[in-house]
């Protein structure tokens, strides 16, 4: 039996994903602790400090960063060892954790300012494409090899006024997007640095995505109103990442992310509308802002059981 092999054998019946999360039972609450995880990244801790904190919050799903097991980067991860992979993976046989989703990231971002991200974002850097194709094909493999059906990432600002560098951007998530279902595992593009009208005139074009929706990335990026989002690319969302903030007063910057809950997502009502559009994946929460990650993170965790 070859390493693949044994680790798929051992984590498939405790690994859960995405939309194959338990459906509520008529009558029953919509978020439930089933579906309810977090992003490991938003803990700002080594993965080991990770899986001691998710232990206190009772959490299992985890949307994994793969930062830490490729070449590690500041947002993600700094690079772990061997035998943190192995303790991962330990951890996901024995059932202590089950991935939603994996996620992957690229060095050259810089989100100093939405002028940058804009230029550096994603897989739009041409000086980059290589390395990054590289990069996503190890990532994806990794995905494939704990069984894990959905990876996402951020493919960059889509800027479709210019021709030919969108038929380059469709060309760029086409063969990210072969890459991943050769592995068995499907592409799921993070929301927010695009309107909805925008990405699903852009999915017409590529067939075989999903979505990650981030209801704060919309905010931050001034994308337009989470909610009404939800409608429109409802038929893509794979998954969901559990994030607030509010709208910026001063064009061209940042929106500020703040804890679930105190920002201007609309919480309650953004819920609803993921029921009524018939979602049924996972939440997992992630906190990129703030000085006390742990204590927002368990903040979130107990709005959304309490609401849900």
């Amino acid at each position: 039996m070859t390493r693949r092999d044994f680790i798929g054998t051992a984590l498939a019946a405790a690994t859960v994903a995405g939309c194959k999360a338990p459906i509520a039972k008529k009558g029953g609450k919509y978020v439930t602790p089933e579906r309810l995880g977090v992003c490991s990244w938003s803990f700002r801790l080594p993965m080991d400090a990770v899986a001691a904190e998710m232990k206190k919050m009772g959490l299992k799903n985890i949307n994994l960063a793969l930062q830490p097991f490729l070449e590690g980067d500041e947002r993600h991860g700094k690079a772990e060892g061997a035998d943190v992979r192995e303790r991962v993976e330990r951890r996901l046989a024995d059932g202590e954790w089950r991935i939603t989703a994996t996620m992957i990231s690229f060095n050259h971002e810089d989100y100093s300012t939405l002028d940058t991200i804009r230029r550096t974002g994603g897989i739009v850097p041409d000086e980059h494409w290589d390395a990054d194709r590289a990069l996503v094909a190890r990532a994806a493999k990794l995905t494939g090899e704990w069984k894990v059906p959905y990876m996402l990432m951020h493919a960059g600002f889509l800027d479709e006024s210019d021709k030919v560098a969108f038929d380059k951007y469709v060309y760029r998530v086409k063969t990210l997007r072969d890459i991943c279902a050769k592995e068995g595992v499907q592409l799921v593009l993070e929301t927010g640095q695009e309107t909805a009208d925008d990405l699903v005139e852009f999915m017409a074009h590529v067939d075989g995505l999903g979505v990650n929706f981030d209801p704060a990335n919309m905010i931050l990026y001034n994308k337009g109103v989470p909610v009404e989002a939800v409608r429109k690319i409802a038929p893509w969302i794979r998954h969901m990442h559990i994030k607030d903030a509010k709208y910026t007063k001063v064009p061209g910057t940042w929106g500020e992310e703040v804890p679930w809950g105190d920002g201007e997502v609309n919480a309650p009502l953004l819920l609803k509308t993921l029921e009524e559009v018939g979602y049924k994946g996972a939440f997992a929460i992630e906190r990129e802002g703030g000085d006390n990650r742990v204590a927002d993170i368990a903040l979130a965790a107990k709005r959304m059981l309490a609401a849900g």
